[in-house]
């Protein structure tokens, strides 16, 4: 069976990067009826915080991406982990290191200077030394031959096993490394496909050898490359490498950002939209770019806007409902708020303009826009406020032909332009001059809310 993983280190939050490796290792095992694990990685006791745990979790969970097993957590298994180092001193495979750092750097520095790449020199290889207070736990690379991975992103890499040195795989205080708490949690949990970044590559063949000297069966790697900024230059906040809830809040569709993700190093012809299914029946590990893909702000924004377009305005509506908790309007689903959604459906981008496009419609004139009433408030606007009102007063038939005959009308009357009567419309009904077609706003508000707010405008721009 295929068994992925995601292993976060909660030392901060759940990133794009990170996404889009959870992503791709995802969509892997739900492509071969297998299991995902979610493993979290909080040995670095320092750094490790709950917080971050939450915020990793929190972000699985509004992507959608549902995990088979876990969270596990790496500090609930030092027992393991000692046991392992334990097996491995008993059978030859590591050695008690007593080197100071002192000399580890004078070493280095010597090496360095000869043109050569630092490593250990194995000084303790074969001293045999007991543990101690001072002692770490090194691991016996083996000192000829190649470790070959079989990348499933990038072909054969092929690595001198003379390149690696013994790697150190427990501290003095007895605390493991990275390097063995992954390979124990990996042998332990049946991982058959590791799929992270390329800025892993120079761990794998180090966790290969232990892997090997553990008698364990070897997954596959695919190591998928970075993400840039445009710039070039390694992603960070400034580029939008913030946290996924981030995206969450500023109004972003999970399967947007996921759609937008998976494009980052992978394609299938010029699509870029893809449902759920159809990445999960498209979308091959094996097809993802060996280059780096640039991080494009712009292009996720459009991909959000074509998803918010696809929806139906009750599913935005449903999809809305946070948004419109935060911002304190209450909101029920009915045939007119419906109405209302896919009215202004087509000029949202983000979640939130969903909100500020529409709650003119939920909300009561509080306040208008300042620049918007000394753009357009003009001497004669109360003149041409009053004579609409009269007009829309005597509508019967309260539809959207009606309302525009009373302001084609009342445009003739005055001999102004059209946008002399709608925008001061817009104003008093909507607080700005944001909004559908004038028309159709004064059509969904009803005849007796449109009324009242123009009468209440009228007596505001006086």
């Amino acid at each position: 069976m295929t068994v992925t993983r995601f292993p976060p280190s909660p030392t901060g939050y759940l990133h794009i990067g990170g996404a889009r490796t959870a992503f791709y290792s995802w969509l892997h095992a739900r492509q071969n009826n297998g299991r995902f694990v979610l493993r979290i990685e909080d040995t670095d006791l320092e750094r490790s915080t709950q917080e971050s745990v939450q915020a990793i979790l929190d972000g699985m969970q509004w992507l959608g991406l549902d995990y088979d097993e876990g969270p596990y957590y790496q500090t609930q298994r030092f027992d393991r982990y000692k046991e392992v180092i334990a097996d491995l001193l008993a059978a030859g495979h590591a050695y008690h290191c007593e080197c100071s750092k002192e000399r580890l750097d004078a070493m280095r520095e010597e090496q360095k200077a000869n043109g050569l790449k630092p490593k250990y020199d194995g000084r303790c290889r074969e001293l045999g030394l007991a543990d101690a207070d001072n002692t770490v736990v090194r691991f016996k690379n083996p000192l000829t031959g190649d470790v070959v991975i079989e990348d499933m992103v990038k072909g054969n890499i092929v690595i001198s096993n003379h390149e690696l040195d013994d790697l150190v795989i427990a501290r003095p205080d007895g605390v493991p490394t990275y390097n063995l708490t992954v390979v124990v949690d990996d042998m332990d949990m049946g991982i058959t496909h590791v799929i992270r970044g390329d800025d892993h590559i120079n761990n794998t063949p180090r966790q290969i050898n232990i892997l090997r000297a553990l008698g364990a069966e070897l997954p596959r790697y695919g190591h998928v490359p970075m993400i840039l900024g445009q710039d070039g230059a390694r992603l960070s906040k400034r580029h939008g490498a913030v946290s996924v809830m981030q995206y969450r809040d500023e109004g972003y569709l999970p399967e947007a950002l996921l759609n937008y993700l998976v494009r980052l190093g992978w394609s299938h012809g010029d699509q870029e939209l893809f449902t759920q299914q159809e990445l999960l029946d498209l979308f091959r590990i094996e097809d993802v770019s060996r280059a780096p893909s640039a991080f494009n702000p712009e292009k996720l924004l459009w991909v959000n806007q074509e998803k918010i377009k696809q929806l139906s305005a009750a599913e935005l509506l449903d999809k809305s409902a946070w948004y419109f908790k935060q911002a304190g309007i209450q909101v029920e689903e009915t045939a007119e708020s419906v109405a209302v959604i896919d009215l202004i459906k087509e000029r949202c981008k983000t979640l939130l303009d969903v909100v500020t496009q529409s709650q003119w419609y939920f909300c009561a004139v509080s306040e208008y826009d300042a620049a918007a009433v000394k753009k357009w408030i003009k001497p004669g606007t109360s003149e041409i406020l009053s004579t609409l009102i009269g007009k829309l007063a005597d509508v019967s038939d309260w539809t959207a032909d009606n309302i525009q005959h009373c302001v084609q009308q009342t445009v003739d009357a005055h001999e102004v332009g059209f946008a002399k009567v709608a925008q001061p419309v817009r104003i008093a009904v909507t607080g700005g001059t944001n909004s559908p077609s004038i028309d159709a706003t004064l059509a969904i508000l009803g005849s007796a809310e449109t009324l009242k707010r123009l009468r209440a405008g009228l007596a505001a721009f006086v």
